[in-house]
């Protein structure tokens, strides 16, 4: 029974911050795609492998292939993907109907750590099923909460998985029920047991591999680079530090962590004035020794009047990982009298942390007035205070 491999490497990594897509990001030393490659390639019982590429992405993929050694290896073939991840996976079948493999196994190109053995199993139940995906047992309580917040239900854990790739399937129902989906219209399926199911076929779950994690955030890259380094790269943790202010003026709202907050004055800007991002942006350019915010972005440049400053803080972010560093956390406090920041802290912090590409446990924000002291507390404006804690190779110039 000939299986073929679809790895998915058309989306663009928004999560993991700015920079290079995930995928062609380098993790000791290779892309994470050409790892993904070598693992696929290695395994004698894969006679086929088609990638699904953003079609903007064909310099970068052909720099990926070349590092995994496979630049004349025949049984490679990339196809330019789609709009959603379901359209990436239906071109990518289409592209190896052709070759009528019995089996499929469709993964993410940003898990680069997938084993021979998480691949056998794979395999295996791609044989004895026609839809079979990977899942681990989830450690953490999981509730189901509605959107006032309230917890409606705790399920059993014990029933539990995260799911994985790589994802079994019978090639020729996969492709069906992918066409099927289509068809009706259908374009937003993250996960191909997902539609799979929807189509009718069984699921099944096999044993996952705790070690197959997807580089998703930038805290994700660090803790791939330890793995594979085993401890032998040392990291410098470096800690900056950044303040902004702005005089408020006629308006009626400000920009506050990427969030426009109404307020009966608004701010005198050259950007947008959103005095944390600013202060978050000056901290981590504090961390790297490289200037400051006005540096990178002056305000004598009339392209930069009115700009939204997640532009700024995402520029910063992005220089942190060309020099293959991590942000580990960043802290922001607001000065002002108001307006309060309570109501939107939250909102804050996940727009925070998609900009900068962290998970949400590495933002924190506050508040403080200044008890009626100064032009804060005479209400003539606000500030903010900021620290970053960053992460850097050693040997980062």
């Amino acid at each position: 029974m000939t299986v073929a491999a679809l790895i998915v490497a058309a989306g663009r990594g928004s999560r993991a911050g700015e920079g290079l897509p995930k995928q062609y990001r380098p993790v000791g030393g290779l892309p994470v795609l050409a790892r993904t490659l070598q693992a696929f390639r290695a395994h004698p019982d894969i006679s086929r492998i088609v990638v699904v590429i953003h079609p903007d992405d064909a310099e970068l993929y052909a720099a990926a292939v070349r590092r995994a050694d496979a630049g004349s290896d025949a049984s490679l073939l990339s196809v330019p993907g789609g709009e959603t991840r379901q359209e990436s996976v239906f071109r990518g079948l289409e592209a190896l109907e052709a070759f009528a493999p019995a089996s499929v196994l469709v993964h993410d190109a940003a898990r680069p750590f997938a084993d021979r053995a998480l691949i056998d199993r794979a395999i295996a139940a791609a044989r004895r099923t026609n839809a079979a995906v990977p899942g681990i047992p989830v450690t953490d309580t999981v509730k189901v909460v509605a959107p006032d917040g309230l917890v409606v239900s705790t399920p059993d854990r014990a029933s539990l998985r995260a799911v994985q790739t790589p994802q079994a399937f019978s090639f020729p129902a996969l492709l069906q029920a992918h066409r099927r989906a289509a068809a009706e219209g259908l374009r937003d399926f993250t996960d191909d047991g997902a539609l799979a199911a929807w189509a009718g076929l069984p699921v099944h779950v096999f044993e996952g591999d705790p070690r197959n994690v997807k580089l998703t955030h930038g805290a994700d890259f660090l803790d791939a680079e330890r793995r594979l380094n085993e401890g032998t790269m040392t990291y410098l943790t470096r800690l900056g530090t950044g303040f902004d202010v702005h005089a408020f003026q006629d308006g009626d709202h400000v920009w506050l962590g990427g969030i426009r907050v109404p307020h009966d004055r608004g701010v005198l800007a050259h950007s947008d004035g959103d005095v944390i991002l600013h202060a978050l942006t000056d901290a981590i350019l504090g961390a790297l020794a490289d200037g400051d915010i006005g540096t990178h972005f002056p305000p004598s440049d009339p392209q930069w009047r009115g700009a939204s400053s997640d532009r700024f803080l995402a520029h910063a972010a992005g220089l942190v990982r060309q020099r293959g560093g991590i942000i580990d956390h960043l802290d922001a406090t607001l000065l002002c009298e108001r307006p309060r920041l309570g109501p939107h802290r939250e909102a804050m912090r996940r727009r925070i942390a998609d900009i900068a590409g962290l998970r949400l446990d590495q933002v924190s924000l506050k508040a403080t007035t200044t008890e009626k002291l100064g032009f804060t507390g005479r209400g003539e404006g606000l500030a903010a205070q900021a620290a970053a804690t960053i992460r850097l190779p050693e040997t980062a110039p």
